[in-house]
């Protein structure tokens, strides 16, 4: 058969109808954070590729259209893009890789390893925004779950498959204490976000927090601060991805997030850059209701059996634990919140935990009556102290005058070394309630 003749056989055997062009964009605008691209109507939440005419290829994310154009966010802010430069769809943005390979291995937003042990080669796929699941299918909570911390576990009582939010300002613990609990914590699987944190605390974290002994069960996704929002985005939206997927095999995950006040900054950058209107605190919409979202995929799967217990930790500016739209939003939507105060950590109580101000909404479905009531008692005796503090500490106060007071002073002491726990110490649940029953039950 003549070279001809093969090659009419072969267009003969292709099907053209089935092929479809593949639309290539050109570069319009960039203005440092947002590129702006003509020809290329891809969706939202799609990967493209950005190459300019010196070959390098920049990767790019699709987050909104303005006109005809559509608008991506760079996933390299350092990547030297040139007007006209060529933008191609690449089809790997939606849904990333999951599998127990991840386990004792440390990757980035894009999933690439960042700890020099080489590929990782998974089998199994995730939606990188999770898979919308029907609300009757979450499970009540209705087990403790021990977190290690003898404060929680007696006066915050945890639950498997409960969201907790760590509410604290800068330096008053809020890494240890996460530290704390990953030594401690009952879990198949443990699944951590590093966000927006500085590259020495990443380091730090991995190298004193996460111990050898539970590293093998352990996947990190780490996002220095010095990337791009979007990149700091999808970490959060990894991880939690990575959470989902060890849920849906009926395992028990931790999963903690560090922090989710960074994750709110990523997305009010992106947001801004869109032309949102800022409103509380310059907070654009976007910023706000990405929390509930994030926080809603983590719970207990009645399906599967499986449960995602997730921690957050919440940045209070200034220590306001009041007024912070990202701590007002994230306490709103939490099943439970730990506050950190630096008055308690300037006295040396470490984890510094204001008993007062901090609450688990599912302690009542999962512990005893004679816990209770002696997590009343201890809690009655710290609001007490604390409305009349200043009174006892002018030495305005006569002891006698209230029985209370009285009771609240004697007990002082016995309450702040009930908080104290070291670092390296691990007091498991039964140990935490025998210890708050024999000193403050009935």
């Amino acid at each position: 058969m003549s070279l001809a003749a093969r090659a009419s056989a072969l267009l003969e055997a292709v099907d053209l109808g089935s092929i479809q062009p593949r639309r290539i964009g050109r570069l319009a605008s960039f203005d440092g954070l947002m590129l702006e691209a003509t020809g290329f109507p891809e969706p939202v939440g799609a990967n493209a590729r950005v190459i300019d005419a010196d070959g390098h290829a920049a990767l790019a994310e699709v987050v909104g259209f303005r006109g005809d154009r559509t608008l991506l966010m760079a996933l390299d802010a350092d990547a030297p893009h040139s007007c006209g430069a060529r933008v191609e769809p690449d089809r790997r943005g939606t849904n990333v890789d999951v599998g127990p390979q991840l386990l004792g291995r440390v990757v980035d937003a894009l999933g690439h390893p960042l700890d020099g042990l080489g590929p990782i080669q998974t089998k199994a796929r995730w939606p990188l925004a999770g898979k919308r699941q029907n609300p009757l299918d979450r499970a009540r909570v209705t087990q403790p779950f021990d977190t290690g911390v003898r404060a929680i576990n007696a006066m915050l009582t945890a639950g498997v498959g409960q969201r907790i939010a760590i509410v604290a300002g800068s330096g008053v613990g809020k890494s240890v204490l996460m530290g704390q609990i990953l030594e401690g914590a009952e879990a198949d699987v443990i699944v951590v976000g590093l966000v927006g944190e500085r590259s020495r605390e990443v380091s730090d974290f991995l190298a004193t927090k996460i111990g050898p002994d539970i590293k093998s069960k352990t996947a990190v996704v780490a996002v220095p601060a010095d990337h791009p929002p979007i990149l700091r985005l999808r970490a959060a939206m990894r991880a939690t991805a990575i959470a989902e997927y060890f849920r849906d095999q009926g395992l028990r995950v931790l999963l903690l997030i560090d922090s989710l006040t960074r994750v709110a900054h990523a997305q009010r950058e992106i947001g801004l850059s869109l032309g949102e209107p800022p409103t509380m605190k310059g907070y654009p919409p976007s910023a706000l209701g990405l929390i509930p979202r994030l926080i809603e995929r983590a719970g207990a799967d009645a399906l599967t059996g499986g449960s995602i217990t997730a921690l957050y930790t919440v940045l209070a500016d200034g220590d306001d634990t009041t007024d912070d739209p990202i701590v007002d939003t994230a306490r709103a939507i939490v099943d439970g919140h730990i506050v950190l105060t630096r008055s308690l950590a300037e006295q040396g109580v470490f984890p510094a935990i204001d008993i007062g101000k901090s609450l688990s909404r599912v302690m009542a479905d999962i512990v005893g009556p004679e816990h209770t009531a002696a997590a009343r008692t201890l809690r009655l005796l710290w609001s007490t102290y604390e409305e009349n503090r200043d009174l006892i500490l002018m030495g305005a106060y006569k002891a006698g005058s209230d029985p209370a007071i009285d009771a609240a002073v004697a007990h002082r002491q016995l309450i702040l070394n009930f908080l104290r726990q070291d670092q390296r110490e691990t007091v498991d649940l039964n140990a935490s309630v025998t210890t708050l029953v024999d000193n403050f039950g009935a």
